[in-house]
């Protein structure tokens, strides 16, 4: 609040000053008092060179300050990449940035109002209009280039060993479906199948739902290839894990992927920052609704591939959870289904005594 008024009040004093130059020079035009004139032109023009020096240092002086507060630490093969193409579109946007800074500043000093001069005028000059469009163009073709070569990096398929995670938005959270230790493959589903229970319409015609599992948290193997499979069930959502630089939209009847590789696990992250209770964090960030701000998912990244099977292990799959939804499974896969989901057998006829119907509009 104390910034705001302070800013509120340089920008006021500005504008009196501003208001006393214009009603002086007015008046002086009128008086036809051209030496007045041309000295408030020459104060102006330095005033001008003295901002331009002021500004540029500051600048300099409060990036240099603050540099360390412009970014996480990165913990992702390609975030490496992607923070070098950032620094790199930095790098140009000041230069560009100063150089007409500069320019700006020093014609309003070199060109300021002289008696006896007069302005030159050109209608076109073909090689400075070259020089402006071909140098921005190639520069603006590498950093395209370059961008597209790393985004299609993190979009294209991945290995077959890496690890598949599902990542549903729905307003206002984010869940997640896992396969199963005994196939790591994802089973299928089918919207229509979405109810209170089934929150991911999963089809129990597909063996390979058997012994998928729900969690509430994001939890990754370190060192290993990662596969986001990533999708909405009402509106647009928006997948984003600073840490590893990744953002991904989550699109209502689409499957969105993004493949990386964590290369730091919590514990080492609690070790980089000094803080024992960091933990990684997934938000959201498309404005999806009231509740937005509540979509947040806690992230845990193992130090192995062997305690993360390990965790995964100890998960209970979701036809475990939900045992009613047995009469759904084919009758000749529900002797898989119950052998591959864990659940116990002496309660299969309990189960099968229960109806349980399923329409598909």
């Amino acid at each position: 609040m104390m910034s705001l008024i302070i800013s509120l009040g340089v920008v006021l004093v500005l504008a009196i000053l501003y208001m006393v130059f214009r009603i002086g020079n007015l008046v002086g035009l009128v008086k036809d008092k051209k030496e007045e004139t041309t000295s408030w032109n020459n104060i102006n023009a330095y005033l001008m060179m003295v901002f331009m020096i002021v500004g540029l240092i500051g600048f300099f002086w409060y990036s240099y300050v603050n540099f360390d507060s412009y970014e996480l630490p990165v913990a992702s093969e390609h975030g490496v990449v992607t923070n070098n193409l950032f620094w790199v579109t930095m790098a140009v946007t000041v230069v560009a940035f100063v150089i007409i800074f500069i320019i700006m500043f020093w014609f309003s000093f070199a060109y300021r109002y002289k008696e006896g001069r007069k302005a030159a005028f050109f209608a076109d000059n073909h090689k400075l209009e070259i020089i402006w469009t071909v140098i921005p163009a190639i520069v603006l073709a590498l950093l395209i280039f370059s961008g597209l070569r790393a985004w299609n990096d993190i979009t294209t398929p991945a290995s077959k060993e890496a690890v598949v995670v599902e990542l549903i938005g729905q307003q206002f959270l984010w869940t997640a479906r896992y396969p199963g230790v005994k196939d790591h493959q994802l089973g299928n589903h089918n919207y229509k199948l979405i109810d209170a229970s089934n929150e991911f319409g999963l089809d129990l015609s597909d063996k390979n739902s058997f012994d998928d599992f729900k969690s509430l948290e994001l939890h990754l193997p370190k060192g290993k290839e990662v596969q986001l499979k990533i999708r909405a069930k009402d509106v647009l959502h928006s997948v984003f894990l600073p840490h590893f630089r990744l953002k991904m939209d989550a699109v209502p009847g689409m499957y969105t992927t993004f493949k990386f590789v964590a290369t730091k696990s919590t514990a080492d992250m609690r070790e980089e920052t000094g803080n024992p209770n960091f933990n990684y964090e997934m938000a959201c960030t498309e404005i999806c609704g009231r509740g937005h701000f509540s979509m947040k998912f806690p992230v845990f990244v193992h130090d192995t591939v062997e305690d993360y099977e390990k965790w995964m292990a100890s998960q209970e799959a979701w036809l475990k959870q939900n045992p009613d939804y047995l009469q759904r499974v084919p009758a000749e896969l529900r002797e898989a289904a119950i052998i591959k989901s864990g659940i116990p057998a002496d309660s299969k006829d309990a189960i099968m005594a229960s109806p349980v119907t399923v329409t598909l509009n």
